[in-house]
C-alpha cells in the first residue's frame, strides 16, 4: 500500500511493477527445523511466531520471578508429606499451577542451596539423620511438581483452590459481580483451552447460548488419585494390588461425580439468577403472544372472509331461488291462462258438439235412440279432447246427416273400445292382486286360515301386547295350544298374517271383530242350568242375568284392579265392595272379569314357559 503524500507533495507512478515470479527454495541450518516442526505439527509460521514469543515472554517470567520463602518448611513432618503443599514448599505459592518447569527447577535448586543437609551441617546446624529431616519435604515437592502426571494430579486437588459457590440470593443482587470470577475460577479444569466469559448484560442470545452450552456439557480434567487412601506399591502380592486399585478406582468416581455434581449445580444457579436469561424468556414469550395474536387475528379475518363469501353465497341462492319462483311462478299462470283458454276453449266445441247433435235430434227417429243417443255424446264430450273435438265438429259442420251420423258413431265406437280396454286392464291388475293376496294369506301350514283361528290370532294379540319376551313365539305357542283345527303355526306363519290383517280393510276387520264378539258372547253368556235354592258361591254367581255384556273399559279395568287390591280375599262381602267400586258393573260382571283375566294370566304364563324350554334345548 502506498504511503499518502506529504502537502504540497504529489504521488507520481514512473513505471508498472515487475511480474511475481515463483522460485523453490529450501530451508536450511535453523530454518529447516522449524520448517519440520511446523509441517509435523500442521502449523502456520505466524503461529509458531506467536509459541516463540510466548516461550520468550516465559524465560524473562522466569528471569524476573521472586521466591517466597515458606515460614513453616523447617516445622514439617517428613511422614506427612502427602498433605503439605509442594508450591509452598518450593516458593512458589504466588504462581501455583501457572509456574513453568524452568520456575519450578529453579525454585528448587535455590531451595537446596540453602536447605541442603550438607549445606546445614557446615554451618553448624544439627541434622536429623536418614527421611527424617524436612529436606525430604522439598524432595518429595520437587519429585511431584517436577514429574507431568503428578503435578496435574496435584494441581486436581489444590488445597488452595476455592470450591464454594454462590447462593441465588448473592446472585440475583450482583449478578455478573458474583459468578464472573466463580466461572474464571473453575475454567482451570476445563479439557478446552478456549473457555467462553461470562458476558454482560448486552451479550447477545448466541453468546449466552454458547455460554451455557459449553458449561452444561463440560469436560473436567480434574481427577483425584492424589488423594488414594492406599497405594499399590505397598502390597505384598498380586491379589492385594487388584483390590487396592479397585477400592482407589470408586473413590476416584465418587469424587469425580460429586465434582460433576458441583459444576452441575453451579451452572443450575447461575442459570436461574441470569438477567439476561429471564429477558430473553420474557422476550420469546412476547413474541410467542405476539404470533398467536398474530395467528388469531388471521384466523378471524379468515373466519370474516368465509362469513362473507357464505353469506354472499346465501345470498346469491335466494336471488337465484326467488328469481326460479318467479318464473315458475309466471310459467304457472301462463299455463294456467292456457288451461283456462284450453278449458274455455273445450267448453265451446263441446257446447257446440251438443247444439248440432241437438240440431239434428241426435240423428234418431223415435224417443229411446234419442236419449241412447245423447248418452254416447255426453260421454264424447267427457272422453274426447279438444282437437277431437274440433274436428269431429268441422265433419258436422260441413256434412250431411248421413255423413254426420256415420262420424258420429264412428268416434262412438272408438272411445267405447278404449273404455273396455280400461276396464279388461282393471279386472287383471285386482285378479293378480286377489291372487297374491290369497298366496300370503295362506302360507301358514301350507293351508289358510278359518275364522275361529283367526278370532285366536286377535285374541292372543291383544293377550301378549308388544314387549313382550319373544312375542311371537309366544303366540304360536298360544295359538297350537287352543286352536281346534289342529293346523301347527310358526312364529314366522303368525307374522305373515297379523300384517295382513293390518292391510284389511276397516269394513273386513270390522266383520272379523264382529265375529269374534259374537262367539265370545254366545259362549259366556250360555249359563247351564241350575237347582233354583241353589246358594251362589264366591267365586261366581250363576242365579243373575243381569249382567253387562258390554266391553270392559280401560277406566273399568283401573278400578276393577284397585278394588281387588283394596278388598283382599278375607273380606268379608267382598265382591259386593267390589262391585260397588266399580260403577255401572254388577257383581256378576266383576266375577265374570276377574275369571278371564286369571285365564289370560295362566295362559300367558304358560306359553312363556314352552318358550324358555324351546329355548333351553
Amino acid at each position: 500500500m502506498l504511503l499518502e503524500a506529504s502537502d504540497g507533495d504529489e504521488t507520481v507512478v514512473y513505471r508498472a511493477a515487475a511480474a511475481s515470479a515463483q522460485v523453490q527454495v529450501e530451508p536450511v541450518g535453523r530454518w529447516f527445523e522449524a520448517y519440520i516442526r511446523r509441517r509435523n505439527r500442521n502449523v502456520s509460521s505466524s503461529f509458531q511466531e506467536l509459541e516463540e514469543e510466548e516461550e520468550s515472554s516465559e524465560e524473562s517470567a522466569d528471569e524476573e520471578f521472586q521466591l517466597e520463602e515458606y515460614s513453616m518448611l523447617r516445622k514439617l513432618d517428613p511422614k506427612d508429606w502427602k498433605n503439605q503443599d509442594h508450591y509452598a514448599v518450593l516458593g512458589l505459592p504466588h504462581l501455583r499451577y501457572k509456574a513453568t518447569q524452568k520456575q519450578i527447577k529453579a525454585a528448587h535448586k535455590s531451595i537446596v542451596l540453602k536447605h541442603h543437609p550438607d549445606k546445614r551441617k557446615a554451618a553448624g546446624e544439627q541434622i536429623v539423620e536418614g527421611d527424617n529431616d524436612y529436606f525430604t519435604c522439598i524432595t518429595k515437592a520437587m519429585e511431584i511438581l517436577s514429574d507431568p502426571v503428578k503435578r496435574r494430579a496435584f494441581d486436581s486437588v489444590d488445597p488452595t483452590f476455592d470450591n464454594s459457590m454462590p447462593s441465588k440470593s448473592e446472585g440475583k443482587e450482583n449478578f455478573f459481580e458474583v459468578f464472573a470470577p466463580v466461572f474464571e475460577r473453575n475454567a482451570r479444569w476445563s479439557s478446552k483451552k478456549h473457555v467462553p466469559k461470562l458476558g454482560t448484560v448486552e451479550s447477545s442470545f448466541e453468546e449466552v447460548d454458547n455460554f451455557y452450552s459449553f458449561w452444561y456439557n463440560f469436560d473436567s480434567w480434574r481427577e483425584f488419585s492424589y488423594l488414594d487412601e492406599e497405594e499399590k506399591e505397598k502390597a505384598e502380592c498380586r491379589d492385594e494390588r487388584r483390590w487396592i486399585e479397585k477400592q482407589n478406582r470408586a473413590s476416584r468416581a465418587q469424587r469425580k461425580k460429586e465434582e460433576m455434581n458441583r459444576i452441575r449445580t453451579l451452572v443450575d444457579t447461575a442459570y436461574g439468577c441470569d438477567p439476561r436469561i429471564k429477558k430473553f424468556k420474557e422476550e420469546e414469550k412476547a413474541r410467542k403472544e405476539s404470533e398467536k395474536k398474530a395467528k388469531a387475528e388471521a384466523k378471524k379475518r379468515e373466519q370474516e372472509e368465509k362469513e362473507r363469501a357464505r353469506r354472499a353465497e346465501l345470498e346469491a341462492a335466494r336471488l337465484a331461488k326467488e328469481k326460479e319462483e318467479e318464473e315458475a311462478k309466471q310459467v304457472a299462470q301462463q299455463a294456467k291462462k292456457e288451461k283456462e283458454i284450453q278449458k274455455k276453449a273445450i267448453k265451446k266445441e263441446r257446447q257446440k258438439l251438443r247444439t248440432m247433435c241437438k240440431n239434428w235430434n241426435y240423428f234418431a227417429d223415435n224417443e229411446a235412440d234419442s236419449v241412447k243417443m245423447m248418452e254416447e255424446v255426453e260421454k264424447l264430450c267427457d272422453r274426447l279432447e279438444l282437437t277431437s273435438l274440433q274436428s269431429l265438429n268441422e265433419v258436422l259442420s260441413s256434412g250431411s246427416k248421413e255423413e254426420n251420423k256415420a262420424a258420429v258413431e264412428k268416434q262412438v265406437q272408438e272411445v267405447n273400445a278404449q273404455l273396455q280396454k280400461e276396464r279388461e286392464a282393471e279386472i287383471q291388475a285386482r285378479q293378480a292382486a286377489r291372487s297374491s293376496e290369497q298366496a300370503s294369506g295362506g302360507a301358514g301350514g301350507g293351508k289358510g286360515w278359518n275364522e275361529e283361528d283367526l278370532q285366536l290370532l286377535i285374541k292372543a294379540v291383544n293377550l301378549f301386547p308388544a314387549g313382550t319376551n319373544a312375542r311371537w313365539e309366544v303366540i304360536a305357542d298360544y295359538m297350537n295350544m287352543h286352536s281346534t283345527s289342529g293346523m301347527k303355526r310358526t312364529a314366522k306363519d303368525v307374522i305373515n298374517k297379523a300384517k295382513n290383517l293390518q292391510r284389511l280393510d276397516p269394513v273386513q276387520k270390522d266383520e272379523i271383530n264382529r265375529k269374534a264378539f259374537e262367539k265370545f258372547k254366545k259362549e259366556h253368556t250360555s249359563v247351564p242350568p241350575s237347582i233354583d235354592n241353589a246358594v251362589p258361591s264366591e267365586r261366581f254367581d250363576a242365579s243373575g242375568s243381569d249382567g253387562n255384556a258390554a266391553p270392559w273399559t280401560t277406566e273399568e279395568q283401573k278400578l276393577l284392579e284397585q278394588a281387588l287390591k283394596t278388598y283382599p280375599v278375607n273380606t268379608p262381602e267382598r265382591w259386593e265392595k267390589i262391585a260397588a267400586a266399580v260403577r255401572g258393573r254388577s257383581k256378576k260382571d266383576c266375577m265374570k272379569r276377574y275369571k278371564e283375566l286369571v285365564e289370560m294370566v295362566k295362559a300367558k304364563k304358560a306359553a312363556q314357559e314352552q318358550v324358555a324350554a324351546k329355548n333351553k334345548k
